[in-house]
């Protein structure tokens, strides 16, 4: 994966980065079997998100789609999703 890429208008901001990185505690970020960053994985699925794309159409400068699409599983089967989903509806409906 090359590391100096370009950001797609999908990349996710600092700011966005640092409010959802603590919901993926799935496997720490230095683990030994983590192979890509954790904000390449979910860069790379927000771009299919946004695109529409399929898995294996994702650019080369991602990490492997099989890689992402497995972050994703995790994800979803740990509801991450879910509760980021209700942690920002709460946090609006705060404002």
């Amino acid at each position: 994966m090359n590391t100096t890429r370009k950001p797609y208008p999908s990349d996710v901001t600092d700011g966005e980065w640092a409010f959802l990185l603590p919901y993926f505690p799935l496997m720490r970020e230095d683990a030994p079997q983590r192979e890509y960053p954790l904000r390449a994985l979910f860069n790379a699925m927000r771009y299919v998100v946004k695109t529409g794309c399929q898995w294996r159409f994702l650019p080369h400068d991602f990490p492997p789609w099989s890689a992402v699409y497995q972050q994703v599983r995790r994800g979803k089967d740990a509801g991450v999703f879910e509760i980021v989903t209700h942690d920002l509806r709460e946090m609006v409906r705060m404002l």
